[in-house]
């Protein structure tokens, strides 16, 4: 027992040392491997770059999520993406070999220097190399325990028929290897247990490589469950490689068996051979997939579909046209339109807060969290649009109304975020603890509301009219608003004052939401200074009086 106990940790250790190399490579040069992979490339190109990304972050999963996310956001052609994920696989049968190379006098080297320079300096550079350091030598210290620990167990009589049990059926070895990928999370650390145990004699050669070819199926289907919350280009990415992982084991799986015979004859133990066969095979698939990246393209396509506009998401966006990048000023009136539907859900949201003032319970439809979901969505498609947008392209007035249309869509975003917290605080503290406002602490609330909902609309007029009278009737309403919540907060004492039971129960909740609702309207009203300062420098290029 207590030698199985052993060998779970050390692959617990195996996994847990993957993972912090993973994330301490990313937080050094994540934003770097981004824009490795983000620029345009041909496949070539793009093969080698998620070579070398894989072989530094050690997960080909990694490799996979941001290249669904690129493609997710229209910034990466899907055969692009593709090539990525081909030589990704190859990054990570690359680290494979590294790792099961003879460094046992490597790893207490990494942990010793490891462990002081990432504690002494979690948040630094430094800290980082010395968190991967740890890793490495973490995952060296794990494969030795393993080798250790698997002696006893391949003598005991029930190991080794459960062992014997999997040589009858390779299609079934291969899904057992697929699941080793998904338990572990890791195909890679699927892979080296796999060659650990082929070198112990725990496990026969055909038996291993199958195990092998699963654990690359396997690596698919994480990459696929991991982009699942991705739209749809996104999740095809995942798909078409998948659909490469069971075309190569469709492929190799009949030649097993001959593998196995033949390999033996090489001047290699077990280890070497399956992590041979492990880089030959994804070297060899993935230079001959690599031309098919463009027909897979096609296919996942045609596997899945984009939904048609009438079933499509309401939180997509709906206007921005790649093709109106090339006019600068189309480019801007089609993300407007997308703000302006921000707008529109930034309203729902606000009629949304004053239901739940109103009544002890919300429906579910009007659940803030959603909504807010979808304007993080708009915000993100305009966000990225604009970024293609050649600003030298740019008149001096479109520069301005670049400008603003990136303001106005921070601003509702943000509004977003702070309707969403607002609805957290009334459902804790009203709703939940089914406590009520006093009926005049209750009126002033929906007034000040009223007067918070006019003002979004009159910015968004403002936003897309940018006219004058306008932007300064914005800003008197702003004051007055301003005027009117200072009035309703000493209200709210008088009646603390009063001692109104109501008011004392939901004082907190009440002042907050007061003050709440004065950093939305400063969002909703801070277009009119944008719009004023563009008619100012709009009459100091003209030579005409600025208005006044």
């Amino acid at each position: 027992m207590l030698t199985l106990m052993h060998l779970v940790s050390a692959v617990a250790l195996l996994v847990w040392g993957t993972h912090i190399v993973r994330t301490g490579v990313l937080r050094v040069y994540g934003a770097r491997l981004r824009r490795w992979l983000g620029g345009r490339m041909n496949r070539v190109v793009a093969f080698g770059a998620g070579t070398g990304v894989t072989a530094l972050v050690q997960s080909s999963n990694a490799t996979a999520l941001l290249a669904s996310g690129f493609v997710a956001d229209g910034l990466m052609p899907l055969a692009t993406a593709l090539a990525i994920l081909l030589g990704a696989d190859l990054g990570t049968a690359l680290m494979a070999r590294v790792l099961t190379l003879d460094l046992s006098w490597l790893s207490p080297l990494l942990v010793i220097v490891g462990v002081p320079l990432f504690l002494s300096r979690k948040q630094s550079r430094a800290g980082q190399l010395g968190r991967v350091a740890l890793g490495l030598g973490l995952i060296l210290m794990a494969l030795e325990q393993i080798i250790t620990a698997m002696g006893p167990i391949t003598e005991a009589r029930g190991v080794q028929v459960l062992f014997a049990s999997l040589t009858g059926d390779l299609l079934l070895d291969a899904l057992v290897g697929a699941l080793f990928t998904l338990i572990t999370w890791s195909s890679l650390a699927a892979v080296l247990l796999t060659a650990t145990l082929a070198a112990t004699d725990v496990l026969s050669l055909p038996v291993a490589l199958s195990l092998v070819v699963g654990a690359n199926v396997g690596s698919g289907l994480l990459a696929l469950m991991n982009t699942s919350l991705h739209n749809v280009a996104g999740r095809r990415v995942a798909l078409g490689n998948l659909l490469f992982k069971l075309l190569g084991l469709a492929l190799v799986l009949p030649l097993i068996p001959l593998l196995a015979q033949r390999m033996p004859a090489l001047p290699f133990d077990n280890q070497d051979l399956v992590i041979g066969f492990h880089v030959a095979y994804n070297g060899l698939r993935c230079v001959l997939f690599l031309a098919l990246t463009g027909p897979m393209a096609r296919l996942t396509r045609r596997l899945m579909p984009d939904r048609p506009d009438g079933a499509d998401d309401r939180a997509r966006p709906r206007h921005l046209d790649p093709d109106a990048l090339d006019t600068p000023r189309l480019a801007l009136a089609n993300a407007t339109r997308e703000v302006l539907r921000m707008g529109d859900t930034v309203e729902t949201m606000l009629d949304a807060i004053v239901e739940a003032l109103r009544n002890e319970r919300v429906g579910s439809d009007r659940d803030l969290g959603a909504l807010d979901d979808e304007l993080d969505e708009l915000y993100t498609g305009i966000k990225l649009y604009l970024a293609r947008v050649s600003r030298a392209q740019l008149q001096e007035s479109d520069r301005r109304r670049w400008s603003q249309v990136v303001e106005m869509s921070i601003n509702l975003e943000q509004a977003g975020d702070q309707m969403e917290h607002m609805m957290e605080k009334v459902r804790d503290r009203k709703t939940a603890r089914r406590r009520s406002f006093s009926d005049s602490g209750l009126q002033e609330l929906i007034d000040l509301h009223g007067l918070l909902k006019a003002n979004l609309r009159l910015g968004l007029s403002v936003f897309l009219s940018g006219d004058e009278e306008s932007a300064r009737q914005l800003l008197m309403e702003k004051n007055r608003f301003r005027a009117r919540q200072r009035q309703l907060s000493h209200a709210h004492l008088e009646r603390l004052h009063r001692k109104v039971v109501e008011s004392i129960e939901t004082s907190s909740l009440h002042l907050e939401l007061i003050g709440d609702m004065k950093r939305l309207n400063s969002l909703f009203c801070a277009v009119a200074f944008t719009a004023l300062e563009g008619l100012e420098d709009e009459g100091d290029r003209r030579g005409r009086p600025a208005p006044q």
